[in-house]
């Protein structure tokens, strides 16, 4: 009863040690989050800062309690327990404390951020969230994909939003009757007038092959990211364009053509090939 009593001092400075700490963390925590908020731009990472702070001052406040008790020993074997514990905590979960690492890392390059149009792997969508350990992306069929940021961050990223302009590619065949020279002419006008085709962007076209039935050529323009949506509007206004403009000028897009040869040498007509009497010739006169 007397140790007790003589005790009960360092106790009620140790109980006013931790409450005062708790304050002070909460107010570090805030001053934190005021100060950084314009500084740091990912909402997580200052999240992330804020919360450590709140520990770190916790941490400390319950060693300072623990000191006035007298229990230095104590808080040493909290701390060899805490590392031991930490050091087992870290092998069982490799994966999350990787997808917790990768999701520091992302937050500070911020290499995605929301409501950008991004591919990663084998999923293609918008990003509507990123935390500490996973990132939600809105797919095209509106499905809501959680990737492990892990995942993320030791992939290939491609984000079609940050730049602000994308590139669209239409690849089309013209006729070997027509002049080459009219078919550039006239596509390139029908795409630069196309709707949503930035003008400050050169109208690229390419012949690039001869195919079985055309030619081929690629034609290039430009748009803004706004998403895929749009994308696939553009591109689909372009293409009326020029159909419009081919029909106007008597360009023809041919379909597949098959030239049936019944020589054996190869040239010779169906007609050729055949008898006055209606029957197949051998080819020997």
């Amino acid at each position: 009863m007397k140790a007790l009593v003589q005790m009960l001092p360092n106790l009620v400075l140790a109980a006013l040690i931790v409450v005062l700490g708790s304050l002070v963390a909460r107010l570090a925590r805030t001053l934190i989050r005021k100060l950084l908020g314009r500084a740091v731009p990912s909402r997580t990472l200052l999240r992330l800062i804020g919360n450590s702070t709140y520990l770190l001052v916790i941490m400390v406040a319950l060693f300072g309690a623990l000191s006035v008790l007298h229990l230095d020993k104590t808080v040493t074997s909290i701390l060899a327990g805490a590392g031991i514990i930490g050091l087992a905590l870290g092998f069982a979960f490799q994966d999350i404390a990787a997808n917790f690492i990768s999701g520091i890392l992302m937050a500070v390059q911020r290499p995605v951020r929301v409501g950008e149009l991004i591919e990663t792997g084998d999923h293609f969508g918008t990003v509507e969230r990123v935390d500490l350990r996973t990132m939600e992306l809105r797919n095209q069929q509106g499905i809501q994909v959680i990737i492990p940021n892990k995942d993320v961050f030791q992939s290939a990223l491609l984000n079609y939003t940050r730049n602000g302009t994308r590139r669209i590619d239409l690849q089309v065949g013209v006729s070997y009757a027509e002049d080459l020279e009219q078919v550039e002419r006239v596509t390139t006008t029908a795409v630069r007038n196309a709707e949503g085709v930035l003008a400050d962007r050169p109208v690229e076209h390419y012949y690039i092959e001869f195919g079985d039935s055309s030619i081929n050529y690629e034609v290039r323009f430009w748009i803004e990211a706004r998403g895929q949506g749009y994308y696939n509007n553009i591109r689909s206004l372009a293409i009326k364009a020029i159909k419009a403009a081919y029909d106007k000028e008597g360009i023809t897009i041919p379909f597949p053509i098959r030239t049936l040869d019944f020589g054996i040498k190869g040239g010779e007509k169906l007609n050729a090939m055949l008898r006055p009497d209606g029957q197949a010739s051998t080819g020997r006169h």
